[in-house]
């Protein structure tokens, strides 16, 4: 089944900043000057992009901004990025998890997929309410996880790659460092 395009979405994804965020990729994320220096030094590219440089990317591609303190990444969207095929985890820290899980019910999120070179990046957006029941059932585990004798500093949950494929509409992808979808 192939995810439905509210009227709220179609809005957002007609604002899309495609072009902007693809330099962005290109300078950042996947730059070829980067990775021969990389791998000329003898370093693997896998892991050389930095959580925040994601969320500066859907920043450029969304056109929100940052987020401070407790929350979202940006001020209507959470960031999550994987490699391909695999899930996107969610941390709740314990001061401040329940408001950022609150937070997650209600903004729209930003998923990117993208291969161990960075040549090939997927991005899809699904609506907080599409992911609300999921968040809703993380709720209990959550609270448990920080009160009693052996609570704990953080509380991790991942969504799976195939529900944000099923449940997501692509918008931005490329394909051996060329945008292909945008």
């Amino acid at each position: 089944m192939a995810a439905s395009i509210t009227d709220k979405l179609q809005k957002i994804i007609d604002d899309l900043n495609i072009e902007e965020a693809y330099d962005f990729y290109s300078k950042y994320v996947y730059n070829a000057e980067h990775q021969k220096l990389l791998s000329g030094h003898g370093f693997s590219t896998a892991g050389s992009i930095a959580p925040v440089n994601w969320e500066v990317f859907a920043s450029i591609l969304t056109g929100d901004l940052g987020k401070e303190g407790y929350g979202s990444d940006l001020n209507h969207f959470e960031v999550k990025s994987a490699v391909e095929k695999g899930s996107f985890e969610y941390q709740y820290h314990l001061n401040g998890g329940k408001t950022k899980l609150k937070d997650d019910m209600v903004v729209n999120h930003v998923f990117i997929t993208y291969s161990r070179d960075y040549k090939n990046i997927e991005v899809r957006l699904v609506e907080g309410g599409v992911l609300k029941p999921i968040f809703e059932s993380w709720a209990p585990g959550l609270i448990a996880n920080y009160e009693g004798p052996n609570r704990k500093q953080r509380y991790r949950k991942s969504i799976a790659f195939g529900f944000v494929k099923t449940n997501g509409i692509a918008v931005f992808r490329t394909s051996g460092g060329k945008l292909v979808q945008g």
